[in-house]
C-alpha cells in the first residue's frame, strides 16, 4: 500500500511538501496527479482536508490558460444538479463513465499490438453493458422500474 504524500497549505496559502521539505506551487501538485501520485492537502492550522479545493483550482487554471475541456452547457448542467435529488447519482454517474473511460483507454493502449478491431468490439459491447447498468441505477433511484417506460 503506497504512503499519502502529505502537503500542508499555510495562510499566506503557500504550499509545503513534507516528503521532499520544501514548498511547492500548484504547478508541482498538477505533476503529481499526472505522476499518480497519492496526497493531501492539509491546513496546517486545522487539519481540514483541503485537497479537492486544491484540485478544483487547478482545474480552473487549465480551464482558463488552456483549451476548454468543460465547454459551458456542461458546466451548466453540472451546477444544476447541485442541490438536486439526483445530484449523487449524477456524481456517481460521472465517477464511473471516468473510471470506464481510463480503463478502455488502457485497454486500447494494450491492444494496438494484438487486435485493434477486436479490441474495439470489445470496448464497444463494454461500453454497451455499462450504460444499461447505468440506466437501470437511474431508473431505480428515481423509483421507477426499468421494465415499464
Amino acid at each position: 500500500m503506497s504512503k499519502i504524500r502529505i502537503i500542508k497549505k499555510y495562510p499566506n496559502r503557500r504550499l509545503y511538501d513534507t516528503e521532499i521539505s520544501k514548498y511547492i506551487t500548484l504547478e508541482n501538485v498538477k505533476q503529481l496527479v499526472t505522476d499518480n501520485i497519492d496526497f493531501c492537502v492539509k491546513d496546517v492550522k486545522t487539519d481540514e482536508d483541503l485537497t479537492r479545493g486544491i484540485l478544483l483550482q487547478i482545474i480552473s487554471e487549465q480551464e482558463h490558460d488552456g483549451e476548454p475541456f468543460f465547454s459551458a452547457s456542461a458546466l451548466s448542467q453540472i451546477i444544476r444538479f447541485y442541490d438536486d435529488s439526483m445530484q449523487s447519482v449524477a456524481g456517481n454517474f460521472i465517477q464511473k463513465s471516468l473510471e470506464l473511460f481510463v480503463e478502455q483507454q488502457k485497454e486500447l493502449q494494450d491492444s494496438v499490438t494484438s487486435n485493434p478491431l477486436d479490441a474495439m468490439n470489445e470496448i464497444a459491447e463494454n461500453n454497451l453493458k455499462m450504460w444499461q447498468d447505468m440506466q437501470e441505477g437511474f431508473f431505480k433511484a428515481a423509483g421507477l422500474n426499468s421494465d415499464k417506460k
